[in-house]
């Protein structure tokens, strides 16, 4: 069985996302391309209609990518330490130095925002990607596993 770091699952019940957690900073998209293409290459993972690389700087997503092990830039790359400050202000954790673990709870809290909290807060806080990704509305009301078997 196949382990993702985080899953979401959309209101119906389907898989809506893979989440790939990695708590490292300064990446660029070619490296992340790189990365998506290594882990498609070893068949670890299900194609998807989206897949997170979530980084505490840097949040890139694939939009219908499959899951052919080719060298795909992202469609949408943004900012994340500015909408991730709350989070780490909340839950009292550094925003430097964090466990990878730490890191994907953190991320956890995030994704269950998105999914459930008010769309006007969540958009004002996260930006339009959001919203012109379709990413929202693909998991609102569905829910989220951690350390998921897919």
């Amino acid at each position: 069985m196949l382990k993702a770091d985080l899953a979401a699952y959309d209101k119906d019940g389907q898989l809506a996302v893979i989440v790939e957690v990695r708590n490292i900073l300064g990446k660029s998209k070619e490296w992340a391309a790189k990365l998506r293409r290594n882990i498609y290459a070893h068949g670890l993972l299900p194609a998807t209609p989206y897949f997170l690389l979530a980084l505490p700087d840097r949040f890139y997503l694939w939009k219908n990518a499959g899951n052919k092990p080719e060298m795909i830039e992202p469609d949408y790359e943004t900012e994340a330490g500015e909408f991730l400050k709350p989070y780490y202000e909340r839950s009292r954790l550094p925003q430097t130095g964090l466990s990878e673990t730490g890191f994907e709870s953190l991320l956890a809290f995030w994704m269950l925002e998105v999914m459930y909290s008010d769309m006007n807060d969540v958009l004002r806080k996260n930006g339009e990607w959001l919203t012109e990704s379709g990413l929202i509305e693909a998991i609102r009301g569905g829910r989220i596993l951690y350390e998921a078997d897919i």
